[in-house]
Parts: structure tokens; sequence; C-alpha cells
């Protein structure tokens, strides 16, 4: 009869006679010593005989009368001793190749290939074997000692580090395609990495222009490069981007008086395949605006699908008079200007980045206090799905709006599945009218609403209970700071029952602020 694959399984990893058995739980199975070997269960049995058969003591030879001799039976035939099993290999070398990989792949995934695999390896032949599987030298980060530690222990450990690199570069590293170097000095490892995807670099100093060309030349598939935090000349980039821009697809800088060479090339269309670029403020601000053409990125690069300015000051270059419309960036679905300071970024600004981005998901202008819902509402997005509007510790010193929400929640109240109104100015009643968008859904079917955020707002407690019971799927309210709801309610909830409980509070609660 045939077995079941369950059956076969349990044979693989506690075969009959191994000295193990399988114990299964709810949740894991486990292998466990079973009873000893054959040997061991003889030799007891035997000395539980000898004992029985042992003259008894005087005292008892005394009390008891002699009784009549009676003949011996034939001795039973001593049992054949076991064969000699030999020391325990253990239960590591009857798992599975397979689940011993993916159970490797788990710790990998959570921590690294490094150094969990070089130790692994060192277990057994097996361990071996599964250490060195290539599935698990997908991504690796690499970071020298920390230049904290003494001189002397610093350079014996980065020496110990290049000499296992020395080794690792042939044999492991043929099937990497992911590699982050954190505070990295020496050469580049590329020559031994054709099948690297992705390159971050993080505070990494030095990082030559010949490096990063002879990277680009022997690693055919890159077409990520992260530069944020690191000091690399911007000729170094440019060169990088000469040689592997028509295959580049993701791109991450930090701003620096180098940053406009290097999107200088960009609007050259030396990346006409990119995908994403974000370019972010460093540790120290530059109190130099970058001035973006806005038109001349979207020809150079039409196949933007992420665009990130993150808590950078900048300014779109004039278009001037008469000058026709850009493409726009027409497969563009993510739009992140966050600042956390006073920006340029103004209706007419937004318009020029995405009068042709009809597939826009997700809009992000935190910070950004000159944007009006009558801007937002003529974009030719349709179905947005989160929209942040925030403005943090910055309202206080701004004449903000208090009328046109209803505008953003009637035209994505059927996508919306997040939604950022805090620290803005809308009225009472105007937050009333907005939200009860989602109260009204057509056919019956609930809003895809899951995170609402209106910290700081004049929102009153029955808009909020109004939108959380038409809401059931929500799992993020924040009512921080809100003036107009009820003391012990002021505060941010997370997970749906955390927010159900909210609810019961405002419907049993005074109305009263107090």
């Amino acid at each position: 009869r045939a077995r079941s694959a369950e059956d076969w399984w349990w044979d693989r990893l506690a075969p009959s006679g191994s000295g193990y058995r399988l114990l299964q739980s709810d949740s894991m199975l486990l292998v466990l010593p079973g009873p000893g070997p054959a040997r061991a269960r003889t030799q007891r049995r035997a000395a539980r005989r000898a004992s029985r058969q042992s003259p008894p003591g005087p005292r008892a030879a005394a009390a008891k009368p002699k009784a009549t001799p009676r003949p011996e039976p034939e001795p039973e035939p001593a049992p054949a001793p076991a064969p000699d099993q030999g020391p325990d290999a253990g239960w590591g070398n009857r798992v599975p190749l397979e689940i011993l990989v993916h159970i490797f792949g788990l710790l990998v995934a959570a921590d690294g290939p490094m150094p969990f695999l070089g130790r692994a390896a060192r277990v057994c032949r097996r361990w071996q074997e599964a250490a060195s599987q290539p599935a698990l030298w997908h991504t690796v980060t690499l970071s020298p000692p920390l230049a904290s530690r003494p001189a002397k222990g610093g350079v014996k450990a980065e020496k110990k580090l290049l000499t296992s690199l020395e080794w690792l570069m042939p044999n492991r590293f043929s099937q990497l395609q992911r590699l982050t170097l954190i505070h990295w000095k020496s050469q580049l490892v590329g020559e031994s990495c054709p099948r690297l995807t992705f390159l971050k670099l993080s505070d990494c100093h030095g990082v030559t222009t010949d490096a990063l060309v002879m990277l680009a030349k022997a690693c055919h598939q890159l077409h990520s490069l992260d530069l944020q935090h690191s000091m690399v000349e911007s000729t170094a980039v440019v060169s990088f981007l000469e040689e592997a821009g028509p295959r580049m697809r993701k791109l991450w800088l930090t701003y620096s008086s180098q940053t406009t060479a290097i999107l200088g090339a960009l609007l050259s269309s030396c990346c006409p395949q990119l995908q994403v670029l974000e370019v972010s403020a460093g540790i120290n601000r530059s109190s130099t605006p970058l001035q973006l053409p806005v038109e001349a990125l979207q020809k150079g690069c039409p196949q933007l699908q992420v665009l990130r300015l993150l808590n950078l000051m900048w300014l779109p270059k004039p278009s001037g008079r008469g000058v026709a419309p850009g493409p726009g960036f027409p497969t563009l679905e993510e739009l992140c200007l966050a600042s956390s300071t006073c920006n340029f970024v103004s209706n007419e600004v937004l318009g020029r980045l995405l009068h042709g981005s009809p597939n826009l998901r997700l809009l992000d202008l935190r910070g950004c206090a000159r944007i009006t819902p009558t801007g937002l509402y003529s974009l030719p997005c349709q179905e947005l799905e989160q929209l942040h509007l925030g403005l943090y510790g910055m309202s206080d010193r701004l004449t903000l709006a208090k009328e046109g929400s209803p505008l953003l929640t009637e035209k994505w109240y059927h996508t919306l599945r997040e939604l950022d109104l805090s620290g803005q100015g809308f009225s009472e009643k105007d937050l009333e009218q907005a939200l009860a968008a989602f109260s009204g859904t057509p056919g019956g079917s609930y809003p895809a609403l899951c995170s609402l955020n209106l910290r700081g707002t004049r929102v009153t407690p029955s808009t909020v209970s109004s939108v959380v019971s038409s809401c059931p799927g929500l799992l993020y309210l924040n009512l921080e700071s809100c003036r107009c709801l009820p003391r012990g309610l002021k505060r941010a909830y997370r997970g749906r029952e955390e927010v159900q409980w909210c609810l019961e509070q405002l419907l049993t609660t005074s109305p009263s602020p107090y």
C-alpha cells in the first residue's frame, strides 16, 4: 500500500531504530530522544533478574524455614549482544537537506548570512552543505569594525574580515544579488558578483571613480544604487551613470552641493528607464535650495514611478511665458514632497508635476502649507489611496484654510485607505461634511479607509463616532490634541479593539470637552 507523504517525512526524520521519536504539537514538530538502544535495555533486564536471584540476608534466612530444595530449571540462553552502534551522529545529520536550508533561510532573513552561516558550516558536513547553498547568499551586509574600538584591535579585526572576504568572494558571492557596505573604505567587491542587482553604500568615504566604473562594467545586472549618507564625488557618480545608465531602475541620493551635477546627467536622458528617484536632505541641511527643472526631468525620466524629495528645500525652475507644459509622468504612482519646514510647493507647482499622472496612488504633502483643497481637486488622478496633508509644528504660524475638505473626500472617498489631516484648520462643520462621505458609500459596500489622522483638528465627537461606525476596517485613529473631544480620549488608537473602545466611550460620554 502506498504511504502518504506525511508518513514518508516521519520515517525520514526519526527512522526506526534511530533512538529518536517525533512529537507533534500545535505549531511545531519536535525530535525527541526515544527509548534507549537494545543493549542498554538487555543489560537492565539482566540486572533486575540477578537482583531477584541473589541470596537473602542473614536475618531473613533465620526467620524462614528451610524449604525442600527444588531442581533448578535449565538456564535460559543469554540474549545475543546488540552490535555496537557507535557514537550517535545527532539528529542534524538525519534532517533532510531542504528542511535544513529552509531553517537556515529563516535565520538569514532575520540577521543576514554572516556570521551565522560561517559558524554553521563548522558543525558537520550536512550543515556545511546547507550553509553553502547559493539561495542563502542573495543578500549580504558588510561592515568593518567600528571606529570607536581601539586602533590595534580594530586593525586586527579588519584584516580578519578582509581575509574572510578573499575566500567568500569566489566561493559564496557568485549568486549575490543585494549588497550593503557600511563604513567601507576598501575596494568595492564587484568582480565576484556577476548577479549583483542592488548596491547600497552607507557612510562610505573615499569611493573612487575607477571603483564605481569597474563595478558598472563587472556587474551587468546592477540596476539599483543607494548612495544616501555617503561622501561620493559627483564625477564618480556621473561616470557610473554614463556606464550603467541604460539599465538603471532605482537611485537614492543625499542632497549636497554636488547633487546638481548628478541631476544634470539624469536630465540629459542618461537613465531613460529610471523608475525610483529619491533625494533627501542630510544631517547637515544645506541652506541653498535645489532648483529643479520639472519639465526637463519629465523628458529625461519618462518611466518614473516614484519621486521623493524628502525634507528638501527646492524650487521649481520657472517655465517661462508661452512655454508648453511638459509631458508629465504618465506612470507615476507615488509623489512624496514631505518637509518639516515650510517649502515653496504651491498648487501651480503641483499641477506642473502631476498634470499627466492619472495613475497616482500615494501623495505625501506633509509640510506643504501652500497647497489647498481646490488645487488637489483639480488633479487628474481618480484612484488615490494615500493622502497625507499633515502640518506638524507649523500650523500656529500660518493662516490656514477653514473650508474645502469635502472636496477631498468627494473625489477619493471610494479609494482612500489612509488620510492625514493633522494640524489643518478646517472648521467643525467642514470636517463633518468631509467625513460624512465615508458613510454614504453606494452599493452597501464599506469604505476602504483603514488609517485616519485628525491630530490637532476641530473634529467633534459626533463626527468621529459617525466615521468609526461607517468604517469597520479602521485600524488607526489619531485624536491627539483635538480640542473639541472629551478628556481621556485625546490619544492615538491602534488596532480594531482600541478603535472600537473609543467608539463606545464617545457614545456614552458627555459631549462636553472638559
